[in-house]
């Protein structure tokens, strides 16, 4: 056999056997159906929360002028109730907010079955108003809170605090922040909290990423939109916190005992990063118990698993997914909220595209 023809044919074997080790979608059933649990015509919502055999939260962020209730409890599939109740979703420009609702980006139910409120208190996404940057633990149907974490001290008023987790074993809490970039952590035991990992690159969007999405690259202003920081996951374990930002398709880790570790400088902590790789753009994730870590493509319209091996599985692909935003695990079913954050004005030259209600789903995963 001629050397030329061998060395050829040897290369294209090599590159169709990396090519499938890297193929990033094998297997996975692309049929399962979405369940619509909630849907609403008006305004729009990104976060979704549901307990073990209790509540269903969305909330809705002030990103503009069409604007009602910051968390409401669903009742069905179009009717809800303000969360906790009406009082607290009466946050007015130019008042405290620190007792109060002012812009509540994610709500999150825990291990224990607790429920959290993030409010980044920045309407608009512009600045903290009020001093209401603020994490809530609540309790059910309780009328007020159960504890009030300050996150005033610990971000510039430029900042939006972005989603949650919690790890209920060692009383810690996590957050991203999605403008700067950067990790939020919390000693929930003794409100002591620290932002940390601020600017590193795994934080920070990938400048050289191109998000495509419906065809072109998502832009505002003139510019390519980008987005830092924003989903977050825990293992069931606590060992580890997944993050990545939005608008690229890495995805970072890091284990949570050096998060933990008041001790450790900026620098000592970056150095315990670990980069997994490329994955897809997500807005939240979340993990199962069994391991598994659910997200979004956003660019596809599909849900996604990544297995403990970091094998990722399409587990549906649906029209209706319009930017999958949020997650939650319960009785069996995965929640996902879709904003449709890609049809908003702002990325459209100041044109609404949107053409359906904002929604959420669920889907069986066990």
């Amino acid at each position: 056999m001629n050397r030329n023809f061998s060395a050829v044919l040897l290369f294209l074997m090599l590159s169709g056997i990396l090519a499938c080790k890297h193929e990033p979608f094998p297997g996975g059933d692309h049929h399962q159906k979405l369940e619509l649990v909630f849907k609403d015509s008006a305004y729009q919502l990104t976060g979704v929360a549901k307990q073990q055999g209790g509540l269903l939260l969305v909330n809705y962020p002030r990103w503009s002028d069409k604007y009602k209730n910051a968390v409401v409890s669903v009742q069905d599939t179009i009717h809800s109730t303000p969360y906790p109740d009406q009082v607290f979703n009466s946050w007015q420009p130019g008042t405290d907010g620190r007792n109060k609702w002012v812009c509540v980006q994610s709500v999150y139910v825990d291990d224990n079955n607790t429920i959290w409120v993030l409010d980044p208190a920045a309407p608009f996404l512009k600045t903290i108003q009020g001093q209401g940057a603020k994490l809530v633990k609540m309790l059910g149907n309780r009328k007020m809170p159960m504890e009030i974490f300050d996150l005033n001290a610990v971000l510039p008023d430029t900042a939006y605090a972005n989603d949650v987790r919690i790890d209920v074993r060692r009383q810690f809490a996590y957050l991203t922040e999605s403008k700067g970039g950067g990790i939020i952590v919390i000693d929930l035991a003794t409100h002591k909290m620290r932002r940390v990992l601020a600017g590193h690159y795994s934080v920070i969007s990938d400048p050289a990423f191109k998000f495509i999405i419906d065809g072109r690259e998502l832009m505002k202003d003139g510019k390519p939109a980008k987005f830092n920081s924003d989903g977050i996951a825990l293992t069931p374990d606590g060992k580890w916190l997944y993050y990545k930002p939005l608008s690229d398709d890495k995805l970072y880790r890091i284990e949570t005992q050096y998060l933990r570790d008041w001790n450790l400088s900026g620098n000592a902590l970056e150095r315990h990063v670990q980069d997994l790789g490329h994955f897809s753009t997500t807005d939240g994730m979340i993990f199962d118990r069994s391991g598994n870590l659910y997200m979004g493509d956003l660019q596809h319209y599909r849900l996604l698993k990544i297995t403990p091996s970091l094998s990722m599985h399409i587990i549906v692909q649906d029209p209706r997914l319009i930017w999958p935003d949020s997650y939650s695990i319960a009785g069996g079913y995965l929640y996902v909220s879709c904003s449709q954050i890609q049809k908003q004005p702002e990325y459209n030259n100041g044109i609404d595209r949107r053409t359906s209600p904002y929604t959420v789903y669920r889907i069986r995963i066990d």
